[in-house]
């Protein structure tokens, strides 16, 4: 298979680039980056052909491409390569905005394309067992979700609003709302959020706390602040606590670590030894690609997911409960 990569702005396409060449079989067909030191960089270290020009690049015998670009040009790569038949892996946020979002899915269907959204939580190991529990009637019906996913400011063009569409509400809120509509089966149907900047001296919203209502009831609370400061042992947390009528159950897909004490600025690191959810993710993704199956994640499930995190935003500027038929 040969799989191409649009863009390196996004920091996750290192880790999908060496999951695609962990993979028998797999080539990486190029990279393409109108940033010129970025994607020639990129296209050195990993052993591919760097493009400057999309046209050029889409043109590649290649059986599908994975967008990492800034948020506000996903609409127009994904919509490009769909026309050019490339199926689609298209980093999170499916867009910035919804009627975006709906044009993406359009197009992918018109020209007959696989649009999968890039979830990796999705298939983290310890997430996945739950959901199995969850489906095999072990908590019972589901009640309410308390879920986080905390994290370091990651700078850059996420803190200009302009390309990323929202701060860690935008970021750190799309992944948890698909778990959950994922255990749930069901939609989110009002938002209630306090949304402001307090950890750093940033233009755009670093914190946030977010309550849910679901159409069948479930009520939810979601913290997606960027809280975790440089000097901290990981990354962040991803964590979901799930109470059901019969049990609850709580799960950190992120708390398959040893801890590692060391001589510098960082004394106390975590080390993850769980599975690569990335790997996984583009694993099944390729599978998609070769099976001609639906995806795991469509593009649904990320306009759902995005639909939450615009709605939070509408919620504190409005300083009331949203409901998602008005955004």
């Amino acid at each position: 298979m040969k799989i191409g990569i649009m863009s390196m702005a996004h920091m996750h396409a290192h880790s999908y680039i060496k999951a695609l060449k962990a993979i028998p079989h797999v080539e990486v067909a190029g990279i393409f980056d109108d940033n010129q030191q970025r994607g020639a960089a990129a296209a050195n270290t990993y052993q591919t052909v760097h493009f400057i020009d999309q046209d050029a690049f889409l043109q590649l015998e290649m059986d599908a491409v994975i967008i990492c670009s800034e948020n506000y040009r996903h609409k127009e790569m994904v919509v490009q390569a769909a026309k050019a038949k490339k199926h689609i892996l298209c980093e999170k946020p499916i867009a910035t905005k919804v009627e975006d979002a709906l044009e993406m899915i359009n197009t992918c269907n018109y020209h007959q394309v696989i649009l999968q959204i890039a979830f990796p939580v999705r298939f983290s190991a310890p997430i996945r067992e739950l959901k199995q529990q969850i489906d095999n009637g072990e908590l019972g019906e589901i009640i309410a979700f308390r879920t986080t996913n905390r994290g370091q400011n990651p700078g850059g063009w996420f803190i200009d609003e302009q390309k990323s569409g929202g701060g860690a509400v935008l970021d750190h809120t799309v992944h948890m709302v698909d778990i959950m509509r994922w255990y749930s089966g069901e939609e989110v149907s009002e938002v209630r959020a306090f949304v402001d900047s307090s950890f750093h001296n940033i233009g755009i919203d670093d914190m946030g706390l977010l309550t849910l209502g679901f159409k069948n009831g479930i009520i939810a609370s979601h913290d997606p602040s960027w809280s975790r400061f440089p000097e901290y042992p990981t990354w962040g947390d991803v964590t979901i606590e799930v109470i059901g009528t019969k049990k609850t159950v709580k799960v950190d897909a992120l708390q398959e670590h040893v801890r590692l004490y060391q001589h510098g600025d960082k004394p106390l690191r975590q080390a993850f030894y769980g599975n690569n959810m990335d790997y996984a993710l583009i694993n099944d993704f390729l599978d998609c690609v070769k099976t001609n199956r639906s995806p795991s994640v469509t593009g649904m499930d990320g306009l759902k997911a995005m639909e939450v995190a615009l709605a939070a935003y509408e919620s504190n500027r409005k300083q009331e409960t949203v409901n998602l038929s008005c955004i």
